[in-house]
């Protein structure tokens, strides 16, 4: 059978891009890779990774071409894994779709069951893609700082990169836990008051935090969640409280960490990874689990924009761009 999706094609000499191309064609079902669960999909969505596969820009694509779109939540069509039926509504973040495996921006795929969650009997699936992998990464990081002993009582958490999908899921999600969430972004003077609608009771500049600063600095901050990296991140080590815990699970600002051992040996502080990627199925369960508790459905309404297919690949220009706030739900149907 045929079904639509993009297809994205590229040339690479020593790890450079040479030739790029990203195109909405319909396509032969034979172009999957033979697996066990087969998806008719409903919803994807736009991430930062999947406007850099659609751009043509380097660090996502194993291979190609390939259908991008590390997300995807639909209904199983067919099934050889005994965890799945027929009509089963399931999500999938990450799990190497759309970088080394075709991905969710197409009607149709074929997974393997191990990354797949059914999703929450109070959970849409429009919902569900709306979370998508910039939620479920949120969740994460709420739970690493959960597991290190950060509690609402232990004061005020940072998020960086707060307009932004991760950043958008987890001051929600914080804020319904009862923590006091300050939000740094670089965005204030036009997000500001829809970060405070979110549940943020303080904003910071970013480029408060983007300037090299003492290894050690005034401890602001119990914990926090950072999609930035970089000096962004050694600023926020350095101003974290004794035995505090930061949640890093981007690089928006870059993959280097110019920091030094001080705010780990002299303050306890924990820096806790996150990867969304390969996760095992039982954390996965647990996040989307808490995700249909803590996540208010109208702030994330409140956060999300729809578009259909074939509007994804102008959406991947501003999302790069860091002109898109919160979420972009990809209507696979439209």
């Amino acid at each position: 059978m045929s079904f639509r999706a993009y297809y994205v094609d590229q040339q690479l000499e020593n790890g450079v891009i040479t030739a790029h191309s990203a195109r909405l064609l319909t396509l032969d079902d034979d172009v999957l890779e033979p697996d066990a669960v087969t998806i008719d999909i409903d919803y994807s969505c736009l991430n930062y990774k999947d406007g850099l596969a659609l751009a043509g820009r380097p660090g996502v694509l194993r291979r190609t071409p390939l259908i991008p779109g590390i997300d995807l939540v639909g209904r199983v069509r067919t099934s050889t894994d005994a965890r799945f039926r027929a009509g089963d509504r399931v999500v999938l973040n990450g799990d190497g779709i759309g970088e080394s495996r075709n991905g969710g921006l197409a009607e149709l795929a074929v997974v393997r069951g191990d990354g797949l969650v059914h999703v929450p009997d109070s959970v849409t699936q429009h919902h569900a893609a709306a979370i998508g992998t910039a939620g479920f990464t949120a969740m994460l990081a709420v739970l690493a700082l959960e597991r290190g002993g950060v509690t609402p009582e232990s004061g005020d958490v940072l998020v960086t990169g707060a307009a932004g999908g991760v950043g958008s899921v987890a001051i929600a999600v914080l804020a319904h836990l009862g923590y006091s969430v300050t939000a740094s972004t670089g965005r204030g003077e036009t997000e500001a008051d829809y970060l405070r609608e979110l549940g943020a009771s303080a904003i910071l500049n970013r480029a408060d935090f983007t300037e090299p600063g003492r290894p050690l600095q005034k401890a602001r901050f119990a914990g926090a969640v950072d999609a930035v990296g970089s000096v962004t991140l050694a600023n926020v080590l350095a101003q974290t409280s004794y035995g505090g815990v930061v949640a890093a699970c981007g690089l928006a600002g870059g993959a280097d960490l110019p920091t030094t051992v001080m705010p780990f040996i002299l303050r306890g502080v924990t820096l806790a990874g996150i990867n969304s990627v390969e996760a095992p199925r039982s954390l996965r369960e647990e996040a989307w689990s808490r995700l249909a508790s803590d996540l208010d459905a109208h702030l994330l309404d409140a956060m999300t924009e729809t578009i259909g297919l074939a509007d994804a690949i102008g959406a991947a220009d501003r999302i790069l761009a860091g002109q898109i706030r919160g979420r972009t739900v990809v209507d696979v149907r439209r």
